[in-house]
């Protein structure tokens, strides 16, 4: 059976094809932004993938919070970092982070099991 890190990651390659196999310029120029803005700069990817979980978590995109973790977790952050950035997350968005920051534990705890 397929953990939530595979399904995830499969649809979300599946749909991006199919969307970047479109001919709409725009919608290639956004994903390629976003692509060469998480690339390392003045700040390390694993930085800017927090503050990416950050952004994610306080505009509650699931979809977006599963991204940016398991990107983290590539990059090396702990779960103390992840859960210090998810603090500052729940702290800025309110208490209607917590159902995300839920979930989020929950994604971070199956990353951490698959490692081991």
């Amino acid at each position: 059976m397929p953990n939530q890190i595979e399904e995830f990651n499969a649809y979300r390659q599946k749909m991006n094809d199919k969307i970047l196999s479109e001919d709409n310029k725009v919608i290639k120029r956004i994903f390629n932004l976003d692509t060469n803005a998480y690339k390392a700069g003045h700040l390390d990817v694993k930085t800017k993938e927090l503050l990416g979980l950050v952004a994610s978590a306080v505009l509650r995109c699931d979809d977006c919070i599963k991204y940016h973790l398991e990107t983290c977790f590539k990059e090396g952050a702990t779960k103390e970092e992840v859960m210090e950035t998810l603090s500052i997350a729940t702290l800025v968005g309110g208490t209607i982070v917590i159902p995300h920051l839920r979930r989020a534990y929950e994604f971070w705890e199956e990353l951490e099991s698959l490692s081991e």
